[in-house]
């Protein structure tokens, strides 16, 4: 499968980068700028495409059967930018990609997207992009996966996880265990149009998915 990855460069996509080199599907990773190529080609990218969530990407886009969206613009950043990439960004992604006729979209967003008022206060206009964007994509006629990890870490990954469509509290995931629950999404048949949390847990990840 062709996958177009957005958020090639940031943390988790750098990871899903590495974790795609061992698989049979053939990443084309989208960057800002022409000097991060090389470095995401080492990673694992089969190639590599300019573009900006903030701009048209369907160019960028031809000839791809599925979308994994990574990027984010972080739960730190100002309200404006959140609106721009989380949300907005988002949603274009989803509209181009049913227009081309790409039909399996995979989204990571954020446990607790689904009651964003319940959020903490700091994390509420993050929370709600992702929530627009979620629903946006739930309505869209894609085949989909929402998947919505806890606090991400930098730990290295267990390939061991907790998935459920609901978990309590807001457990931990190392970022590198979120990637290879995105790689381990693209070839299940027990996600389709599904959305689950997932934190670290006692679980292989095709094992856990498989029990979704």
């Amino acid at each position: 499968m062709h996958v177009f990855i957005a958020g090639a460069n940031g943390q988790i996509g750098q990871h899903l980068l590495r974790e795609m080199a061992d698989s049979d599907h053939e990443a084309r990773a989208m960057i800002r700028h022409l000097d991060q190529g090389p470095e995401l080609q080492q990673m694992g990218a089969t190639e590599t495409v300019l573009g900006d969530l903030e701009q048209d990407c369907s160019e960028a886009m031809k000839g791809c059967d599925a979308v994994i969206f990574a990027a984010g613009s972080g739960p730190h950043t100002g309200p404006d930018k959140t609106i721009d990439v989380d949300q907005d960004g988002a949603i274009r992604l989803i509209d181009t990609a049913r227009a081309m006729g790409i039909k399996r979209f995979i989204m990571v967003s954020s446990m607790h997207a689904e009651e964003p008022e319940k959020g903490p206060e700091k994390l509420r206009h993050y929370l709600q992009a992702k929530h627009n964007a979620d629903e946006h994509l739930k309505n869209s006629g894609l085949n989909y996966t929402i998947v919505r990890p806890g606090q991400l870490t930098n730990d290295e990954g267990s390939g061991k996880v907790a998935v459920n469509a609901r978990l309590e509290g807001f457990g931990k995931i190392p970022r590198q265990d979120v990637a290879r629950v995105l790689l381990a999404v693209l070839e299940s048949d027990t996600t389709t149009n599904r959305v689950f949390d997932v934190v670290s847990g006692d679980t292989p990840v095709p094992e856990a998915l498989a029990k979704l």
